[in-house]
């Protein structure tokens, strides 16, 4: 599968558009007005974005969306008054880039329409390739496999995975935005971030390159390094365990609160963020991934701080009043 440029979230006249569709489409048999919808999706992929973004969004609402983020109107499950239906109606009035923001942010990209291997949020998967590859993907993830007579290349194209490579054969290759690594026989974690791509060695070594720098550097078991389209830099000390949520954890060590719930909000949909006079607070643990929910519950425990819940999806860390 070739490699796909990042989308654009799609602009706001086409969710509309997109929320129209699937209002008209419930409950209507008419093979002309799905032909029609189907028509409207073909005519670019920003349309098709939009209509999967919403087919995903319908899905958690059907689910039990107790409300949405932004809106200020929470749907009444005591009454059942607002049902899907109206709620899609009410997506549709959002002020202008209200909808499209909240989309992109919890709803798969457009990576994972189209990559290889993917995961959804939260979601973690494992893979045995055929040449003896182990692949690990973490939440939010995309991966291409370029495999061949001349060459195994992995392209990261969104979110982080571990891998095991064998230490016969061609040696394996890694692509990211920010440059290529290469590796025979290692075992490494690697992350794509919007800046820089970070490397975890855990075992063997790997060869890193950035896209366009002069800069080459070998990574040794125990190392770590930022690399970026320029450059690469070393990280001298990690506030969290690379490879722990291959095991479904977070181990953190003397980290940021802010820098914590970022990590955790990478495995949720919604908004979670900390007040700025406790984004300091440092904490050091073992935390599980498999339930978000119980893991904030815990941050009480440790720390002077409290949650502040405006829905399920909307959830802010404040100082213990």
């Amino acid at each position: 599968m070739s490699a796909q440029g990042k989308t654009a979230a799609p602009d706001e006249q086409v969710v509309r558009q997109a929320i129209h569709w699937m209002l008209r489409l419930r409950g209507n048999g008419d093979a002309e007005l799905y032909g029609a919808c189907e028509h409207w999706r073909g005519l670019s992929a920003d349309h098709e974005l939009a209509w999967q973004r919403v087919q995903q969004l319908d899905r958690e609402l059907g689910q039990g969306l107790k409300a949405l983020p932004g809106s200020g109107l929470v749907l009444d499950n005591a009454s059942q008054r607002l049902r899907r239906r109206q709620a899609l109606k009410l997506l549709s009035g959002i002020a202008v880039g209200g909808t499209a923001l909240w989309l992109t942010r919890d709803i798969a990209p457009w990576e994972r329409l189209t990559a290889d291997l993917t995961t959804a949020t939260g979601e973690r998967r494992s893979l045995d390739l055929a040449d003896g590859t182990r692949l690990q993907l973490n939440t939010d993830s995309a991966v291409d496999i370029r495999f061949g007579a001349q060459q195994r290349l992995l392209d990261l194209r969104r979110g982080e995975i571990l891998v095991s490579g064998p230490a016969q054969g061609l040696p394996l290759r890694v692509r990211t935005d920010h440059g290529l690594l290469e590796a025979r026989g290692s075992r490494f974690v690697l992350r794509q971030g919007k800046a820089a791509s970070r490397v975890s060695v855990l075992q063997g070594s790997v060869a890193l390159k950035p896209a366009i720098g002069l800069s080459r550097q070998v990574a040794e078991a125990g190392q770590s390094f930022d690399i970026t389209r320029e450059g690469i830099l070393p990280v001298p000390r990690l506030d969290m365990e690379a490879g722990a949520w291959t095991e479904g954890l977070i181990v953190t060590r003397d980290m940021r609160l802010t820098d914590f719930l970022a990590e955790v909000s990478r495995y949720r949909n919604g908004r979670l963020a900390c007040a700025e006079s406790i984004r300091d607070l440092r904490l050091s643990g073992v935390f599980r991934l498999d339930d978000t929910d119980k893991l904030l519950v815990l941050l009480p425990r440790t720390l002077p701080v409290q949650l502040d819940y405006r829905t399920r999806w909307w959830v802010t860390v404040e100082a213990r009043a």
